[in-house]
């Protein structure tokens, strides 16, 4: 490892609190988290420190008057005072109370008048001492002042003019105090400031000029003194402005404060002072500040009170110089120039450390200050100048100030001051010079972890103490020396400082003190910086829209989470919840409805705990832009006229185009038309306008956010009419008529007619024979039409504007046709060569000119398909025709035609054809194509009978396309590498129509292609994929699902296997009846549920598939168990003879009420009202099991009894052509069927059922996909 020892000069000392070290060395006695314990002798002394220095103070009253100073040491020092620089004994003043504790010393008044403190007023300075030396306080001055109080004043009352200034005084009482002037009226409101109305520093009220709404009578001056917490309120002043008749004067600015050209301003360094420039003037002049000799500094000026002061915060010496104040309104200006100097009290530059020593060695105390003036430096001894102190040769002082000790002892121990003086002030300061020895110790713990992010400065501490001074020594285990890095600083305090850290600084140092034992080691962690990904970018918003900016950061993950701070203009933003201005999402910053207090500049902080980015960017509030002003005609000449305007505020956004439109007056209904676009940067234009025409102009500003609105009209602006600059476009022949030639050409827009009286000029004559003479018509409008002119001709024909001031350029002919006709001859000599079974080729002769009658468009040629050449001619004429049509181009004399049947007869015809229409056709030439390939079978269908055999059968194709001879079977394997051979089959046979496959593999799916033959060879495949069908087998892995009375039963079905048929056998272990099973089940079914069984039993299921039960288990249905009841009373012979006896009763009764409702007898109201009895037939309950249908509970609502004769012969209970006997026959049947279905009556309820019985079919569940789950029972 390498060594890097810290070096030092003799007597030189690291850095530590300069005062204060003798009581930190009492505080170090106890152990601090980071730093181990001080081992510091029983008997160790401290200097005295004064740690509370007495103050200066303005005494306003009695109370006021606390002078204090506190000192710390050991010994505990004892205290002395001087008062301008004499002793002073504050215990001998009987006038005065003096509490001294340890440590402190206090004196204060006892007098009850302000008169006796007068005595008090001066300089007075605090010494405390102990055995080490005596420590100085800084100069306190005390002052005495009587508080400022109301003076009686006479009211004042003003009159002035309106426009003109005035100044209101406020006359605050004189006071060593700064006061706080509130200009109010009677109701304590604030008079309203602005460029017009303002505060002087003085205290008095400034009209720049006067308008009559500043009259009033309670302009009042309040004065408050913050020192004294009082206000004193100015006798009110009555202001009368007198309003002017006539109109005002305007006139220039003028110097309120200060007056005159120039004032001088003195300034301390570091206070605040303000420069004034308060003017008169009207209208209210705008006030600028500069700097005449230099820049003005940003951070420490600023302009308040509507920019009439300009405030200093912490001034320089950088900031003298000269500075003007102009103001200025519409009639002129004025200037004022402010010199400003800026001196300064003493400050330090280089103040001396308080340090431990070892006898013998040199001390050299650094005493430095600065001023301005520059000050003067002066050394005392415990209090007492070094002229006083015995002259030690030793002793030395230097020429900058600096007091060196050579070859100190023991006796050397005291406390020294510095102290700095000039014209605005001194300084001191106190020195410990404390002479011991003390073995050396290492006060940072070992093995602490120092982390930082990589670019910062690395500080690794270790903190050492004794006397003298240990020497320190740092080492890391790498080939590079410390020494050689430029990165590394040893600091006095033993400290190892590496700056701009990287990943590569990163390891274990060691901290050692020479000559000893002593060492720590520090580790040294180095994470990444924290970097802005994604800044936020410059936003332009209109307002009432919403803002978004996003920040998106990376952050080494032992940070852990950044705390994200958005600012605008430096200030920290919160999320709104009252108006939800400002939304916090993750990185984005949302700000709603944007106005102009969003304008600025927004910044986003991502603060961990070591380090923070930060990158900032603008919200601009931008808006379509204002109109245009000032929009002029500039400059008129004939045609041509010239635009001027002035830009309107284009609200941030600058402005792309601008639109120039005109509105024509004697057409206002076509409304404003755009002109002319113009750049964005120009602010004229110059304009070419038509003849004949009242323009009026306006112009719009274009930006990126959308439109201005409209600039004001210009005034109207009429060009004199001439003759048209340009002739119709497009002239040209319409005629669709023989015999005629429509001349057509587009209108042209009112505005080229350039004059009155406009009319078109149309000119024609013949290509060929007729002369040079032409044709003239006028006309207003398109198109005209020349009769009697015989069939297409050509003729030259064009068309000129006219109006009264002349015609328009001479227009150049076109060649235009008159009306065509339909062509006259049909094609001759039309030929057909056959190509292939699809294709031939047509040829014929071109067709004279002049039989066209019109534009040769091309031929037309007709192919009619008659029949299949197999087919008899009587065949043949039932087969549907099919004619297609095929158009050539103009001059074509063959076509090739494709896409024909093969195997056919065709006829062919020609036909010419113009614009007008089709001539003849040419001759009907039959032709018959050549036999072709078929086309694929129509169907081909595959069937299993066993596990290696495949059964094809198929139709054959619709499209023969010749005589079929036969078939073509290839199939292969389908497999994953696509590459199994291919096996064939070929049929000669054409009748055939299925075919058989043995051998094949049961575990291979195939894939076939079967295609039709003729003798131009094998046609289009039809494709299957298939395989055989395996054998069936009973299913496995079967569910179980178990109920009260059923169990539902579930199985996966195989693919390719065969239905197979199993029945389930089923015994009731809890009644020990025999053994029930199902009908065949069939294996594709996949569900199936077993009904009828009993609930709380135990059942044994066996699955038999061909006398083999293949699986079988044991179930438990759920409910409780059914128990068996005991024979009763009803099954006894007696109750059986009395119920059929009350049976009996009751047809008896029946059979009389018929009797006599056949007589007409009558019955009570009452009784029919009380309604029909329910005249449902009950079935018998059966009393071993005790279940009731729903039925069976409505009809045993109401029993009627024996004697109820009048509602048992009721007309509702005896109407058997009713629907109540329906319902009865229909729940008759549905309560025999209710007990058959009931499964508690267990199987046997079966036995007497016919096989064909309606009440024996298996139900079906909707859920069960139409499979059959519930059967038929069956012993």
């Amino acid at each position: 490892a390498m060594l890097l020892t810290q070096r030092q000069q003799a007597g030189s000392r690291g850095q530590c609190s300069s005062c204060l070290l003798p009581l930190l060395f009492l505080l170090l006695a106890s152990p601090q988290p980071s730093q181990a314990a001080i081992q510091i002798p029983s008997n160790f002394k401290t200097p005295p420190v004064i740690i509370t220095q007495p103050e200066s103070v303005t005494v306003f009253s009695v109370e006021d008057l606390v002078v204090s100073c506190e000192a710390a040491g050991n010994p505990s020092p004892t205290f002395r005072w001087t008062k301008n620089g004499t002793e002073f004994n504050p215990g001998s003043d009987p006038e005065l109370k003096v509490s001294e504790r340890p440590g402190s010393s206090v004196f204060y008044t006892l007098s009850n008048t302000m008169d006796n403190l007068k005595q008090y007023q001066g300089k007075y300075v605090c010494y405390a001492s102990n055995e080490l030396g005596t420590a100085v306080s800084n100069e306190a001055i005390l002052n005495t002042e009587s508080p400022p109080t109301q003076q009686k004043e006479k009211k004042v009352k003003l009159k002035k003019d309106e426009g003109n200034s005035i100044v209101l005084n406020c006359n605050p009482p004189q006071s060593s105090m700064q006061p706080i002037i509130h200009w109010m009226d009677w109701k304590l409101h604030h008079i309203q400031l602005s460029e017009r109305v303002m505060v002087g520093k003085d205290g008095n009220l400034y009209f720049a000029h006067l308008t009559p709404e500043d009259s009033r009578d309670d302009y009042t001056c309040n004065v408050q003194y913050l020192a004294t917490r009082t206000i004193l309120a100015k006798e009110p002043i009555s202001l009368t402005v007198n309003p002017s008749n006539s109109v005002l004067q305007n006139w220039r600015p003028h110097m309120m404060r200060p007056t005159g050209s120039h004032s001088s301003y003195h300034a301390l360094r570091g206070q605040t002072i303000e420069l004034e420039c308060i003017v008169q003037g009207l209208p209210t002049p705008k006030v600028t500040w500069l700097r005449k000799d230099g820049e003005m500094s940003e951070s420490r000026t600023t302009k308040e009170m509507f920019d009439r002061r300009l405030r200093f915060t912490n001034i320089s010496e950088s900031d003298g110089g000269e500075y003007q104040c102009i103001a200025e309104n519409s009639q002129g200006n004025v200037k004022h120039t402010y010199t400003v100097t800026v001196e300064a009290a003493p400050f330090w530059t280089n103040s001396p450390v308080s340090q431990l020593y070892a006898p013998g060695e040199t001390v050299k105390l650094d005493c430095q200050a600065d001023g301005i003036p520059s000050p003067t430096i002066s050394w005392t001894i415990n209090g007492l100048p070094l002229s006083v102190v015995d002259k030690d040769f030793r002793r030395t002082l230097t020429a900058s100030g600096s007091l060196i000790l050579r070859d100190v002892s023991f006796g050397d121990t005291a406390i020294y001051q510095c102290q700095a003086s000039n014209k605005h002030g001194t300084i001191l300061t106190n020195t410990n010079v404390y002479v011991i020895e003390l073995p050396p110790q290492i006060l940072t713990e070992d093995g602490n972890t120092f982390t930082f992010v990589e670019g910062q400065k690395a500080l690794l501490e270790c903190e050492t103490y004794g006397s003298p001074k240990p020497k320190v020594i740092w080492a890391r285990n790498s080939l590079a020396s410390l020494l050689a890095d430029p990165k590394v600083n040893l600091l006095t305090t033993g400290g190892l400082e590496i700056s701009n850290v990287t990943h590569e600084d990163e390891g274990i140092y060691t901290c050692s003190v020479q000559n000893s034992n002593l060492s720590i080691s520090a580790e040294l962690e180095v994470l990444n910086r924290t970097v802005i990904l994604t800044p936020p970018q410059a936003l332009k918003v209109q307002p009432g829209k919403t803002a978004i900016f996003t920040c998106l950061s990376f952050v080494d993950h032992k940070l852990g989470s950044p705390l994200i701070q958005w600012r605008k203009n430096d200030q920290k933003l919160f999320e709104s919840h009252s108006d939800e201005k400002y939304t916090f999402e993750g990185p984005d910053l949302i700000i709603a409805n944007v106005g102009p207090d969003d304008e600025g500049v927004y910044t986003c902080q991502i603060i961990t705990k070591l380090d923070m980015a930060q990158e900032s960017s603008t919200l601009t509030l931008c808006d379509r832009p204002d109109p245009p002003v000032l929009f002029q005609i500039a400059d008129a000449q004939h045609r041509e006229v010239a635009l001027s305007w002035t830009p309107g505020n284009d609200h941030n956004s600058p402005v792309i185009e601008y639109a120039v439109e005109f509105e024509d007056q004697d057409m206002k209904e076509r409304g404003w038309e755009e002109f002319k676009k113009v750049a964005g940067d120009k602010k004229h234009v110059s304009l070419t306008l038509w003849p004949n025409m009242s323009y009026r102009f306006r112009i719009t500003a274009i930006n990126d956010v959308g439109k201005s609105d409209p600039s004001k009209p210009s005034d109207i602006h009429n060009t004199p009419a001439e003759a048209p600059d340009s002739n119709p476009e497009d002239v040209r022949s319409e005629s669709l008529d023989p015999d005629t030639l429509v001349i057509a050409w587009e209108k042209m827009d009112k505005r080229n007619f350039n004059g009155p009286d406009f009319k078109y000029r149309v000119m024609w004559r013949r290509v060929l024979g007729s002369g040079p003479t032409w044709h003239t018509h006028y006309t207003t409008a398109p198109p005209f039409t020349v009769d009697d002119i015989g069939n297409f001709s050509a003729f030259e024909i064009k068309v000129q504007a006219v109006n009264e001031k002349g015609e328009g350029p001479e227009p150049d002919p076109v060649i235009g046709y008159s009306g065509e006709d339909v062509p006259l001859e049909a094609p001759m000599d039309v030929g057909v060569v056959l190509l292939n079974s699809t294709t031939i080729r047509v040829t014929w002769a071109a067709v004279k000119k002049e039989t066209v009658r019109g534009h040769l468009l091309g031929y037309k040629i007709y192919l009619t398909r008659t029949g299949s050449r197999g087919h008899h001619r009587a065949l043949r004429a039932r087969e549907p025709e099919s004619t297609v049509m095929v158009e050539t181009a103009t001059n074509e004399e063959e076509k090739m035609i494709s896409d024909l049947r093969p195997y056919s007869h065709y006829d062919l015809a020609i036909a010419v054809f113009n614009s007008k229409g089709e001539g003849p056709r040419s001759e009907t030439l039959p032709f018959t194509t050549k036999e072709g390939v078929p086309g694929p079978p129509m169907s081909l269908t595959l069937d299993s009978p066993s596990e290696t055999e495949i059964t094809l059968r198929w139709t054959p194709p619709d499209h023969p396309n010749g005589i079929l001879i036969g078939y073509l079977l290839q199939y292969q394997q389908i497999v994953q590498s696509d590459d199994s051979p291919m096996q064939v089959e070929k049929i000669d046979d054409p009748m055939v129509t299925h075919l058989i496959l043995k051998g094949l593999d049961r575990h291979s799916h195939y894939r076939f292609y079967l295609r039709g033959r003729t003798s131009a060879g094998d046609g289009e495949p039809i494709k299957r994929d298939g395989a055989t069908t395996l054998d069936g087998a009973p299913p496995a892995n079967i569910s179980l699902s178990v109920g009260e009375k059923s169990v539902n039963l579930s199985w996966v079905a195989k693919k390719r296997h065969r239905n197979v048929g199993f029945q389930i056998h089923y015994l009731n272990k809890n009644d020990g009846s025999s053994w029930k099973k199902t009908e065949k089940v069939n294996s594709s079914q996949s569900f199936y549920q077993l009904q009828g069984l009993t609930p709380g039993s135990h059942y044994h299921l066996q699955f038999i598939y061909n006398n083999f039960t293949f699986w079988e288990t044991d179930i438990e249905t759920e409910g409780a168990a059914v128990t068996e009841v005991k024979p009763s009373f009803a099954t006894q012979g007696w109750f059986i003879g009395v119920v059929s006896a009350i049976v009996l009763l009751l047809l008896i009764l029946l059979i009389l009420c018929f009797i006599k409702r056949s007589k007409g007898g009558k019955y009570s109201v009452k009784d029919k009202e009380e309604g029909p009895m329910d005249s449902e037939a009950r079935p018998m309950k059966d009393e071993t099991f005790g279940e009731y249908s729903d039925l069976e509970e409505k009809c045993t609502a109401s029993q009627p009894s024996l004697g109820e004769e009048s509602k048992l012969c009721s007309q509702d209970n005896l109407d058997y052509n009713g629907s109540s006997a329906q319902t009865t026959e229909l729940n008759m049947d549905y309560s025999l069927a209710s007990q058959f279905s009931r499964p508690s009556e267990g199987p046997e309820a079966f036995h007497s059922l016919p096989d064909n019985s309606v009440l024996n079919t298996a139900t079906v569940s909707p859920a069960t996909n139409g499979m059959s789950n519930s059967v038929t029972i069956l012993d």
